[in-house]
């Protein structure tokens, strides 16, 4: 399986995630980067600047293989729970 790695980068910034995730496919690092998103903002959300970052998800051999705005995980989960009954 292949190794997944969620940098997050705010502005000019890189913070390299130096050991990376063992999963299936890129379908299933999505779902991994958005509930890292979700984490990171329960923790840092007051921070303004964190609202402006990407996780940027690379391969073994560095090639980006999704970015996923923090506003993204944001919005997807307002549009989930209004749409829930």
């Amino acid at each position: 399986m292949p190794r997944y790695y969620f940098n997050t980068r705010i502005g000019s910034e890189l913070i390299l995630d130096p050991e990376g995730e063992t999963l299936r496919d890129p379908d299933h690092a999505w779902r991994v980067a958005r509930t890292t998103i979700r984490e990171i903002l329960k923790t840092d959300g007051e921070q303004q600047s964190i609202l402006n970052a990407v996780l940027e998800v690379t391969d073994d051999a560095g090639d980006i293989v999704l970015e996923f705005p923090f506003t993204e995980a944001i919005l997807d989960s307002i549009k989930r729970s209004s749409t829930r009954h």
